[in-house]
């Protein structure tokens, strides 16, 4: 059997067209997956979008769209962008995608039953 890899690019902020650094980024994380599947790694490199957020809705209000409307376009342009340079993702994660949203919630109510979510004062 082989030893498994995992590798994932930050889960970048879609607020606007993806950068230089973006491109960065995610050709070094590229690059080590591809090496890894090379030593025989069973390798899953994933990448993706975290949709959500204020500057989101302000950019979409500002082109007159719906945010999920904002947040599709520029996700087809990151997918573009891997597609155009050969990057060699297994997966692409969208924080809007419903099975993204379903296993959050699983998960967060998961958090509420066993009481790991709750109000309190922290310094430190």
């Amino acid at each position: 059997m082989s030893k498994k890899f995992y590798i994932t690019t930050p889960i970048y902020y879609p607020s606007a067209s993806p950068h230089l650094g973006h491109a960065y980024c995610t050709t070094m994380c590229d690059i080590i997956a591809r090496g890894k599947r090379l030593r025989g790694f069973d390798t899953y490199f994933l990448t993706g979008l975290d949709e959500h957020g204020e500057k989101i809705q302000d950019n979409a209000e500002a082109k007159g769209m719906t945010p999920q409307a904002f947040v599709d376009n520029v996700a087809q342009k990151f997918l573009s962008l891997w597609d155009t340079m050969k990057i060699s993702n297994d997966g692409f994660i969208r924080t809007t995608d419903p099975k993204h949203v379903e296993t959050v919630s699983k998960i967060f109510s998961k958090f509420l039953e066993n009481d790991d979510v709750y109000l309190g004062s922290y310094s430190g």
